[in-house]
């Protein structure tokens, strides 16, 4: 068994004790969380989107989804097996990017009938994807979509495994989604309290307040970044900080390798290695509609844990 399998395993027999525990007190148990299945985002002009996910990041298109009525849905890139970014024609110009993000859970009925109990205002009913086998959506404090989703083996995912999956592409993993949140506690008591997500890091731009605070989630690697402010702030900035972040060994050979591909009109590159306040090296880019994708090693430069910021959030 990998070490991965060994951890869910043991974690499955963790959630199954907690499970115990709660159905003795008639409260749903928390099914697992194991990371972000996905993020979304509407675009303006699909061939550009199409163009830039594809020829530039060297991910390939397994999943076009069409409305019933016709046209497109949504045009789906394959990260990995487990992980995709999906891309939504808008519905108006000049607003935000994003649409939502996808935590993967291994029970989504559960989650449902759980969040229920927690307060959160769910669906009826889970619906069945083409993509995973099922999902639903809810709103977080700050209005963000969050679906959840399961994968099941009759799942369009499952049966696409190894498949789509290009030497091309830049990376392999989806480390981590930023959202804006306005107001810290409201987002840490979902994320943190009632999803069991863990804060493991929290970060200053200036040292004065706080500008970011990471999520990872309750039962894998991957984390939702909190991108912390008090005023609204322009669009051009909500695409910087409605970010997603893919992990790379040498940011400075991703730059390399993005700087001999052809970008989309409207998209860019910054291939100068910048290191964060976190010690870890990095690049990033834009997307047509200025949506900002960053490309981090996993690991601080200096092998020291990323520093801890006890700065107060913004008022």
């Amino acid at each position: 068994m990998t070490p991965r399998g060994c951890f869910f395993a043991a974690a499955g027999i963790l959630i199954g004790l907690t499970g115990a525990r709660a159905a003795e007190s008639g409260a749903p148990a928390r099914p697992r969380v194991l990371g972000v299945a996905q993020v979304a985002y509407y675009v303006r002009d699909i061939q550009l989107s199409r163009k830039f996910y594809g020829g530039f990041l060297g991910y390939e298109e397994a999943f076009t989804l069409a409305k019933p009525g016709g046209g497109l849905r949504a045009a789906l890139f394959k990260i990995d097996d487990r992980q995709t970014v999906e891309l939504v024609p808008e519905v108006a110009p000049g607003t935000d990017r994003l649409h939502h993000i996808a935590l993967e859970t291994d029970d989504v009925e559960g989650m449902r009938l759980y969040l229920r109990s927690r307060g959160i205002v769910v669906p009826d009913a889970v619906t069945k994807g083409q993509v995973t086998a099922a999902y639903f959506s809810v709103k977080d404090p700050d209005g963000h979509g969050i679906e959840f989703v399961q994968y099941f083996p009759r799942s369009g995912m499952a049966g696409d495994a190894g498949r789509h999956l290009p030497a091309a592409r830049v990376s392999r993993h989806l480390s981590h989604a930023g959202i804006m949140v306005r107001h810290l506690d409201a987002g840490l008591a979902f994320y943190r309290d009632i999803l069991g997500g863990v804060v493991i890091r929290k970060g200053s731009g200036d040292g004065k307040r706080l500008s970011w605070v990471n999520v990872r989630v309750a039962d894998g690697a991957d984390w939702v970044e909190f991108m912390l402010y008090d005023q609204p702030p322009p669009l051009a900035k909500i695409g910087v900080n409605h970010h997603f972040c893919l992990d790379v060994t040498d940011a400075a050979q991703a730059a390399e390798i993005l700087k001999a591909r052809p970008l989309p009109p409207g998209a860019s590159l910054s291939a100068k290695v910048s290191t964060g306040t976190d010690h870890k090296r990095k690049i990033q880019a834009f997307d047509p509609d200025g949506t900002r994708i960053e490309f981090m090693e996993p690991q601080t430069f200096d092998g020291l844990p990323s520093p801890w910021s006890d700065a107060p959030p913004p008022s």
